[in-house]
């Protein structure tokens, strides 16, 4: 698994956190980096920029989610969807080292291995539909 890789998984295990137990991000995330062990990981840096980026830019990532999440709600989505197309459409808007490629891949790789079936066909949908707005 590649650095960018885990510090995503970090980054959603932090989301979800906060987003199951309805706390705000920063506070989950200064609990998950307080329970890491020195030496810390190489990865760390960027999982905490996601955590960070995806709450200072949440309303605006979840408008766009809800936006064009054809017949769905962000609420009836998967918790493990919500929080990666949040960390995907941080990377599509405000990553600009990322390519969105990348950004969805990613997204919809861990979805195949932590959501269900149909997450990866549907966040690589709705992650192309706003990688198409964010290009305009």
């Amino acid at each position: 698994m590649t650095a960018r890789r885990k510090a995503r998984k970090r980054a959603l295990d932090v989301l979800y956190e906060a987003d199951l137990r309805s706390r705000p991000i920063p506070e989950v995330l200064a609990a998950a980096v307080e329970r890491i062990e020195p030496p810390r990981p190489v990865h760390l840096g960027y999982a905490i920029a996601l955590a960070d980026g995806v709450a200072a830019h949440r309303d605006r990532i979840d408008e766009l989610i809800s936006s064009y999440a054809e017949g769905w709600t962000l609420e009836r989505m998967p918790i493990v969807d919500r929080n990666l197309a949040r960390i995907a459409v941080f990377e599509l808007l405000y990553a600009d080292e990322v390519d969105d490629l990348v950004a969805i891949s990613e997204a919809v790789e861990l979805a195949g291995q932590l959501s269900t079936e149909d997450s990866p066909r549907f966040l690589g949908g709705l992650l192309g539909r706003i990688a198409e707005y964010a290009t305009r």
